[in-house]
């Protein structure tokens, strides 16, 4: 049982490690973007502590046959709990509203002849090679050499001052690069243009062509800007009817061939036949008539509101001519695709490409890369964008690819993610040495890919509300999810950006009828929508009872939750609650990347609160604890768990562990005098007055704080204890 064989140090460090490059562990996860996806290792740990006998450090590195075994997953998103259960050979249930995420999950289980795959993706890369490959090229300013691949485009944004008329650039700052990943810093001189490398930041000097005196902070800060000709002070964004336009200033381009000595990155200012590259595109897509491109307005929402502040109305403004070029052919070829399961798997290699190729990527000046769209789970508009090459760039030497974001990028991960299906593996760590080890009877999928031996597995997907899903009474042995947290990420309103594009490829799919993934029924908080707190508990409320009533008994419902608010929890306790169902534990895992962009400086938690609930069982008898000073205990244990696992716990991390087993108590004390018949008003505010008698999540962290010294710390030396080590039988307590 999961309350008694889940090793947290043994999790934490394997998920801890996996959240820093995640592709590394889980290469399935590259079919394509999903937000906010916890670790694989996590459900496996999970699936594995609940329905094999050994231990869990020993069996995790074994080969699975759970067959006979079924498992659902309301909240599919990604799919990562399901993966792990069908790999292990679980029949697998899964539901989601957003045919994104449908769409998603079937392509990462769907099987795939891989051989025929990288043949049809390597003719449709030679064949927009061949039509716009000439546009992606530069000529290189060390040795003279034309033809060298661009690995970046660098555009700013311009406004025309409506005092004088002068257009004049939008920049920032004018650090272009910094003296990391390349010798030396990048400045852009404002006079002339020119890309200047120096040594010191703090004293730039001069341009060296037409030496004005170069600076590093531009002419826009906290939205305000003055027209350099006139002085005339504008608002950025200001009221935009339209988006601003964009100049091309910079680009990076690579030359592993180069003739003459040069160290670090190839930068340069463009020059006319950049710009002549430019205007061919341009004039090339004007004249075509566009099939694929989509013309869908931007709906209004908490996040698309953004790109309207900024004049973005329609999906296809987020794009430049070059890119929305490339698009167009590359959706022509697809479309041409006689087999059915390849021109799915090259759609959705387009759909995942889109992150990369619009107008609202942004240039990494340290690590000196663009940042995909979905980099802070939001649409961040910058004065400064990036465009990748859309074909990809091939080292010559290494046969691998450089920068991000072009086809051949693209199609490497897909490749590698479905190689994983046939041959999983799982990373172990020794004495600071890193092994893989493979497990050769695990696969991934609705059938056995390349074996030739006829298996397959249910695999059952569904696009619609899960609390309507078609489920038998007592049919499911465990449910594993990972629900929406409240109002952290607006899934929809950022899938639509890939939707609107791969229902014009694939519009014989059913979920891809709507105009939109947006959906009345989503369970997330949305402003605009009218969503709150009621219609998310409500809705948390009729999942847990239906997944509640197909569990067989005793079964675990477990699920991962964290927010920084004790408020977003409150209807994870009246779900619980409704559901019948109690929580025998509540356990910490690392579940996010600590230097993720969009909760890197928040203060917010890379820690997860896994909640383990069933209809009868058993739990600790410690972990039932009667007053404040018993939680800070327990939390203080979990807070040395997680450090025997290589985590060092900010207060951020033991504010989310504290919430979790607050909320943990509050269903066991509030369930023997529980009506869900109540409003859900009362019921939330039931959980609320419960948990405030108890003491609340303020008086927890002081004494948290008093006892513990929160990060910054050092990596604590422990061994993982057993299960036993935890308390004998006689401990429990029964439900």
């Amino acid at each position: 049982m999961i309350e008694y064989d889940f090793d947290v140090p043994f999790i934490s460090n394997l998920a801890l490690r996996e959240k820093q490059i995640q592709q590394n562990y889980r290469p399935i996860i590259a079919v394509h973007k999903w937000f906010a996806r916890r670790p694989g290792t996590l459900f496996r740990g999970l699936l594995l502590s609940e329905f094999t006998s050994g231990p869990l450090a020993d069996e995790f590195y074994r080969s699975q046959n759970l067959k006979g075994k079924r498992v659902a997953d309301p909240f599919m998103g990604g799919g990562t709990p399901l993966l792990e259960a069908n790999r292990t050979g679980c029949a697998i249930i899964g539901f989601d509203i957003n045919p994104m995420a449908w769409w998603i999950v079937r392509e990462q289980l769907e099987h795939l002849e891989l051989t025929s795959y990288r043949r049809a993706a390597a003719d449709l890369r030679a064949s927009i090679e061949r039509e716009i490959g000439h546009l992606y090229r530069t000529r290189c300013v060390v040795d003279g050499q034309s033809d060298a691949p661009v690995k970046y485009f660098l555009w700013v944004k311009v406004l025309n001052c409506d005092g004088c008329g002068r257009q004049f650039d939008l920049f920032p700052g004018y650090l272009l690069s910094e003296n990391v990943r390349h010798p030396k810093n990048v400045i852009i001189c404002a006079a002339c243009g020119d890309l200047n490398e120096i040594d010191d930041r703090k004293r730039p000097g001069g341009c060296a062509i037409c030496r004005s005196e170069l600076h590093i902070k531009g002419v826009v800060s906290r939205g305000k800007c003055v027209c350099p000709g006139c002085g005339k002070a504008h608002s950025v964004p200001g009221t935009r009817t339209k988006p601003y336009a964009h100049r091309l200033f910079a680009i990076e381009y690579v030359n592993p061939q180069c003739t003459k000595p040069h160290q670090g990155r190839f930068f340069k200012k463009p020059d006319q036949s950049d710009l002549e590259r430019v205007e061919e595109a341009e004039t090339r897509f004007g004249a075509l008539l566009p099939k694929f491109i989509p013309d869908d307005a931007i709906p209004d929402g908490d996040e698309t509101n953004r790109l309207h502040r900024w004049g973005y109305e329609r999906y296809r403004e987020m794009f430049n001519e070059r890119q929305l070029l490339g698009l167009e052919l590359s959706c022509r070829e697809i479309s041409s695709r006689q087999d059915g399961r390849i021109r799915a798997a090259l759609a959705t290699n387009l759909s995942d490409l889109l992150r990369y190729q619009n107008l609202l990527c942004r240039y990494d000046t340290m690590a000196l890369k663009s940042l995909d769209i979905f980099s802070v789970h939001g649409f961040p508009v910058g004065l400064v964008q990036v465009e990748s090459n859309m074909l990809g760039v091939m080292n010559p030497r290494t046969r691998q690819p450089v920068g991000s974001g072009g086809w051949l990028n693209i199609i490497e991960k897909y490749g590698k993610a479905k190689e994983y299906c046939t041959r999983p593996f799982e990373i172990r760590h020794e004495g600071g040495r890193k092994a893989t080890v493979p497990i050769p009877d695990e696969w991934i999928g609705n059938l056995a890919n390349g074996r030739g031996t006829g298996q397959d597995r249910e695999v059952r997907i569904e696009c619609r509300d899960s609390a309507f899903g078609r489920l038998g009474k007592k049919t499911l042995d465990a449910v594993f999810t990972d629900p929406p947290y409240y109002g952290n990420v607006q899934y929809a309103e950022l899938m639509d950006f890939c939707y609107v594009w791969l229902r014009r490829l694939v519009p014989e799919y059913g979920p891809f009828a709507s105009a939109s993934t947006r959906c009345g029924g989503e369970l997330t908080g949305n402003d605009t929508a009218g969503r709150g707190i009621t219609h998310f508990t409500e809705g948390l409320s009729r999942v847990f009872q239906q997944m509640a009533e197909a569990l067989k008994d005793g079964g675990p419902l477990a699920f991962t939750f964290h927010h920084n608010d004790i408020e977003a929890y409150f209807p994870v306790a009246v779900a619980v609650l409704d559901a019948a169902l109690v929580c025998s534990a509540s356990l910490p895992c690392p579940a996010e990347m600590g230097a993720s962009i969009h909760i890197n400086g928040t203060g917010s938690s890379i820690i997860d609160t896994v909640f383990v609930c069933r209809s009868s069982g058993r739990t600790r008898r410690k972990w039932l604890a009667a007053n404040t000073d018993q939680v800070v205990n327990l939390i203080l244990e979990d807070l040395a768990h997680l450090r025997a696992g290589g985590v060092k716990p900010t207060e951020g991390d033991a504010r989310c562990i504290a919430h979790g087993h607050l909320t943990r108590l509050a269903v066991w004390g509030l369930r023997s005098a529980w009506n869900r018949a109540l409003p859900v008003a009362d019921k939330l505010g039931s959980v609320r007055i419960w948990i405030d008698r108890f003491g609340g999540t303020a008086s927890v962290l002081a004494g948290v704080r008093d006892r513990s010294n929160l990060a910054p710390l050092q990596r604590a030396v422990a061994v993982n204890e057993s299960a036993l080590s935890y308390g004998k039988e006689s401990d429990d307590v029964s439900f």
